[in-house]
């Protein structure tokens, strides 16, 4: 074989897959077995047949042949005796002795069938022994008994030389018996030898196969994917440069591959991450720096706008009381708007500086009892509750891991709205609901008011949207938009009920322990700045 047509062969090898190897092994170790286990197949019949043929004829045969001879004897012996002494008690073993002869006669040709050598004996010897019987034995039995045969005494030398005719063909007989006995056993043995060593072979060649599968499954699977499981997990354990090496048969060089592709594409998405997180920090730089401008701004709210703010409405006030009514109606009108103005303006910074701290002052989270939050707000409330001649049922609420200031805010500004936007000439009823759904519990403040027209059903939440205006129902038109930051700061949703047409559905949701808010300031000059406009 020349080196091309080896590295052809070592080429086409390497294209096998792991299936191929292993139907090619499984269908040469198949084969191997299949000549073997004829082999022993063969062995084994070999052995049965040799076997039963020992035992169920070879020595059988010898055996019957030498009662036949047994049989002839007693003929012989009686024939004598009756011949000499006419007594008739000789007759009785010549009579046996036919008997038997008859009966190992069929045995014999029954055994020796198949066997032309072995029935030519037997017929030499029936041969032989009907001669002595015509010529010797049947004239001397058909004497009369009571006095010695002359006939016997006439035929002694005759019937010597025949008897011994028949023995010495019923000698020849057994002596063959006895050699195909000795040959059959001997090729017993040696069949038995032979089955011995092939059986051994069977047992040394699947050693030898199991040996050799369980090297090529080391070699062509376990190898390769023991090399491929270190190299993950070296990639998993952070070297992602480290390169994965293609080994074994065609389809776990494949799947190498595509793993050492997955990785090279890892290796490239990680780059980007990490360009991405570079560009994420620089945002949350930047995202920092502006939410330390708007709490320095909502410290500013807090002060410096303020202060100027209540001078004007403390001045305007006292140009109400003082001049009111000494100067023109337009005047007076003016201050009026002025007044209105600066309170409302006072009304509407608070609500942002409200509005701000959610998720950032007011962050305590704790054990709530939302019926004992719900009972403090009611109570804070009682005075509108009051005047509106409102009626507020609600239902067992839970206890969540939540901050209690927040869920008062949220509990005020949707009871508020409800008791606000109530239908003139009804009493306001209010009811409200609490059951799990889930991970979450789904909240419902329901009320027979005016009700939320489906269109605005978003918009209300956005924060200085208004649906009616300042004049009809007052309000910055913040409240809303704070209940949906404090439901959100809390994992949850809120939106209104659009099937509900008999007033206002509120249903908001709330995680029993709502996520770290990453809006939530721990800045000191933030804390400080807010703890002092709560002062």
């Amino acid at each position: 074989m020349t080196g091309d047509e080896r590295q052809s062969r070592t080429r086409g090898l390497s294209a096998w897959t792991t299936r191929r190897w292993l139907r090619v092994g499984v269908a040469a170790s198949l084969v191997v077995l299949a000549v073997l286990g004829a082999a022993g197949a063969y062995v084994l019949g070999r052995t049965e047949t040799l076997s039963r043929d020992l035992v169920d004829v070879r020595s059988p045969a010898l055996t019957v042949a030498i009662r036949l001879e047994a049989a002839v004897l007693n003929q012989e012996t009686g024939i004598r005796g009756y011949g000499l002494t006419g007594t008739k008690a000789f007759i009785t073993p010549y009579e046996q002795g036919l008997t038997d002869q008859a009966a190992r006669d069929k045995q014999l040709t029954e055994l020796l069938e198949g066997s032309s050598a072995r029935l030519k004996d037997l017929r030499t010897v029936q041969d032989a022994v009907t001669k002595w019987q015509e010529d010797v034995a049947r004239p001397i039995a058909a004497e009369p008994p009571g006095s010695p045969s002359p006939l016997a005494t006439q035929r002694a030398a005759q019937g010597k030389v025949l008897f011994d005719d028949v023995r010495n063909a019923l000698t020849d007989q057994q002596e063959r018996l006895r050699a195909d006995r000795v040959k059959a056993r001997d090729d017993l043995m040696s069949t038995m030898t032979l089955r011995n060593w092939v059986f051994s072979a069977i047992a040394v060649l699947i050693v030898v196969l199991t040996t050799l599968i369980f090297e090529g499954l080391r070699r062509g699977i376990t190898r390769p994917l023991e090399q491929l499981g270190a190299d993950a997990r070296a990639i998993s354990g952070g070297d992602f440069d480290h390169p994965i090496t293609p080994t074994g048969p065609a389809d776990l060089r494949r799947l190498s591959s595509e793993i050492d592709f997955m990785r090279r594409r890892l290796v490239r998405e990680l780059a980007v991450s990490e360009e991405t997180r570079l560009r994420l920090d620089a945002q949350t730089a930047d995202l920092q720096r502006s939410n330390a401008e708007l709490e320095q701004f909502a410290y500013v709210a807090s002060h410096d706008l303020q202060e100027p703010l209540r001078k004007v409405s403390s001045f305007t006030q006292l140009l109400q009381r003082r001049y009111g009514g000494q100067l023109d109606s337009r005047a007076d009108q003016y201050i009026d708007f002025a007044v209105d103005g600066a309170n409302r303006m006072q009304i509407l910074i608070n609500d942002l500086l409200d509005f701000s701290r959610v998720g950032r002052l007011h962050n305590a989270h704790q054990g709530v009892d939302l019926d004992e939050v719900l009972e403090r707000t009611l109570s804070t409330m009682s005075v509108g509750i009051e005047e509106a001649g409102a009626v507020i049922t609600h239902d067992p609420l839970p206890t969540l891991v939540a901050d209690p200031t927040q869920l008062g805010m949220l509990w005020q500004n949707l009871i508020g709205n409800a008791v606000k936007f109530r239908r003139p000439g009804e009493t306001p009823k209010i009811h409200i609901t609490a059951e799990r759904e889930g991970e979450l519990w789904r909240f419902t403040v329901t009320d027979n008011g005016i009700g939320i027209a489906p269109e605005y059903a978003d918009k209300i939440f956005v924060i200085f949207q208004r649906l009616h205006t300042k004049d009809t129902y007052a309000g910055s038109g913040i409240g809303l938009a704070m209940c949906k930051k404090i439901v959100e700061f809390h994992g949850g949703t809120i939106s209104v009920d659009p099937a509900y047409h008999d007033g206002a559905r509120i249903t908001f949701t709330l995680a029993p322990r709502p996520p770290e808010s990453p809006g939530a300031s721990t800045t000191p000059e933030a804390v400080r700045a807010e703890a002092e406009q709560a002062r």
